[in-house]
């Protein structure tokens, strides 16, 4: 049985039976810490992939394998952000600069909590998607001018399977599953509804494909070498990304991240890619 890219055996879904069973008080944070330690489900840097297995074992609880204790966060995985903060709320005037003439235009890590809920609120409050919690290993950040933000990005776990993307790097099934945390999601992109600003979103793309490799190697110890988004159609066309030349490569099937058929289709998107190293198709199908 496969859950976040990560085959179980019987044997294994039967561990974690035990495992919660002997452990009547333990919550799920725990439960998933101790699961990645027992199967040694671990980042390339050694660190337990805690946030994919409690998406995993969520699963499981849904498909009736295991059962979990109630989760005792109240906005659990997958819900909406619900604050409403004077911080976020559109400023009295709204921005109209170009590009090229905007001073200290840099990008900005998430890197506290402060950040983190007034990116999460942001995101919620202005993007079409909405905030849900990015998947596995992570990036947030701001774009600012200065101190005035202008725009966010969000980064998390690529997709598992996406048959034009594999066609294009022309990896096989083992090299996808040993080699696809070098691949990073652009999940989110959003230039704030006030900002106006002509060729900002090719160029903060541009600016983010030049520094995220370095980002994540500080983070996570290891350095991806893709970047991939979708782009949902007709909503929008791309046309930011074609100008910061990444590459099309082709449209999903509408079954999501996992690949997986589902009962409602979701809407169509086209892939974009951005290789990150000269040598990415090398490195990937090892």
């Amino acid at each position: 049985m496969k859950y976040c890219g990560k085959d179980f055996s019987t044997s294994e879904i039967n561990h974690i039976r035990r495992l919660i069973a002997e452990n009547p008080q333990a919550n799920r944070l725990w439960l998933s810490k101790r699961v990645c330690e027992l199967l040694e489900w671990l980042t390339p840097g050694g660190l337990t992939k805690d946030m994919s297995c409690r998406v995993a074992m969520i699963r499981m609880h849904k498909d009736g394998l295991i059962h979990l204790p109630s989760p005792q966060s109240k906005n659990g995985n997958g819900k909406r952000c619900a604050r409403t903060t004077p911080q976020a709320d559109p400023p009295l005037s709204e921005f109209q600069i170009p590009a090229k003439d905007i001073k200290e235009l840099h990008l900005a890590l998430v890197t506290d909590t402060a950040q983190s809920l007034l990116w999460n609120e942001l995101i919620d409050r202005y993007h079409y998607l909405g905030y849900t919690p990015l998947p596995g290993a992570q990036l947030r950040y701001f774009a600012k001018s200065q101190n005035t933000v202008l725009a966010l990005f969000g980064f998390g776990a690529s997709a598992w399977m996406v048959a034009p993307r594999d066609k294009f790097i022309g990896w096989n099934h083992y090299q996808r599953q040993n080699n696809l945390h070098l691949v990073v999601n652009n999940a989110r992109f959003l230039i704030l509804p006030w900002v106006h600003s002509t060729h900002l979103a090719s160029r903060l793309l541009g600016m983010v494909s030049r520094q995220i490799a370095d980002d994540w190697q500080n983070r996570y110890s290891y350095r991806p070498v893709m970047l991939e988004t979708f782009v949902e159609t007709p909503r929008f066309n791309g046309t930011a990304y074609k100008a910061a030349n990444w590459i099309h490569v082709g449209q999903t099937q509408g079954r999501g991240k996992l690949g997986q058929p589902r009962e409602n289709n979701l809407p169509i998107k086209d892939i974009w890619l951005y290789p990150l190293h000269k040598h990415f198709q090398q490195i990937l199908c090892k």
